[in-house]
């Protein structure tokens, strides 16, 4: 619970950019991880929302924020093994909206460059990133409690 396959390292069906069945070693699939924190930046910003995530993260933002979350400084621990798991807390402390959450935005520290976007449910509900509760109440504190990269190509 709480993976997310990079689809922009390939999806399991072996096709990056055209290239068919192509097999990255491990060292380069924790690169290519690791090359993913860098490039969203050290201050991320990370928003819970409501609905259904846009199609793309270039599509403007869609449903209420109801919670905002400035990450940890180092954000992510250390690609190993293919996979990068969420490094520190990951809490808001006040929620900024009452609603279910139901996906979520990565930006970089500006908050409005969006690098990343995928599903929330609750623990064991296998979404892209899990939190202790998707039903939320303005106020009360919204915990990240997994979230996993896995590079695909293996």
């Amino acid at each position: 619970t709480g993976a997310h396959v990079c689809r922009w390292l390939g999806s399991g069906t072996g096709n990056l950019g055209g290239i068919m069945a192509l097999q990255y070693s491990v060292a380069v699939r924790n690169a290519q991880l690791d090359a993913f924190e860098t490039a969203v930046g050290a201050s991320a910003v990370l928003k819970i929302r409501t609905g259904a995530q846009p199609a793309t993260c270039a599509t403007a933002d869609s449903g209420t924020v109801l919670a905002t979350l400035s990450l940890p400084s180092d954000w992510m621990a250390a690609a190993s093994s293919g996979s990068k798991a969420l490094s520190g807390t990951w809490q808001d402390a006040s929620a900024d909206a009452t609603g279910t959450a139901a996906h979520f935005r990565l930006y970089a520290t500006d908050g409005t460059t969006c690098h990343a976007q995928g599903t929330v449910t609750a623990t064991g509900g296998g979404g892209d990133m899990t939190l202790d509760n998707t039903s939320i109440t303005s106020g009360q504190s919204v915990t990240i409690t997994s979230f996993t990269l896995t590079a695909g190509n293996a």
